[in-house]
């Protein structure tokens, strides 16, 4: 199979890189550019390990073939925030205990960006539909949803 030409902005860069038109986009994000904050978990779009931001909506990477990231803005977690300064949901999430074992972490960090991205002052039931599609085997999703509450105020007082 001849290998494709895919550009696509990612973290705020221009990517362009040669892949095989059956890939998926968390293959092409974990194994050819490294970027291994993004999990690989189930593999079938139900467990949320592997969510990305793509032209603003949270998606499963693992089931978006590569070549549909042509021409888009995609954002994973290491997009998000810096060690100098935290995104307001990475700070809560880390600040409330909404962390254990890390593994679901960065897929809820990035279902939750995404929400607080086009709202920022969501309801309850909005949270918790945008993070329907993330599992967490760890924790029950309280401490969770109060750390997205929480980085919604912080980011309705930034503005």
């Amino acid at each position: 199979m001849s290998l494709k030409i895919l550009k696509f902005t990612l973290n705020g860069d221009p990517i362009e890189i040669a892949i095989s038109p059956d890939e998926m986009l968390i293959d092409v994000l974990r194994d050819k550019l490294e970027l291994t904050g993004t999990k690989k978990g189930c593999g079938k779009g139900e467990c949320g390990a592997c969510t990305v931001i793509m032209n603003g909506e949270a998606v499963n990477s693992c089931l978006v073939p590569a070549m549909k990231a042509s021409c888009a803005v995609v954002e994973t977690i290491e997009g998000v925030g810096s060690t100098d300064e935290f995104h307001p949901v990475q700070e809560t999430f880390m600040d409330m205990g909404a962390i254990q074992c890390g593994f679901c972490t960065p897929g809820m960090i990035m279902s939750a960006k995404a929400l607080l991205d086009r709202n920022t002052d969501p309801t309850s039931k909005e949270i918790k539909k945008s993070l329907a599609g993330n599992i967490c085997r760890c924790t029950g999703y309280v401490k969770i949803k109060k750390a997205v509450q929480a980085a919604a105020e912080k980011m309705r007082e930034k503005q």
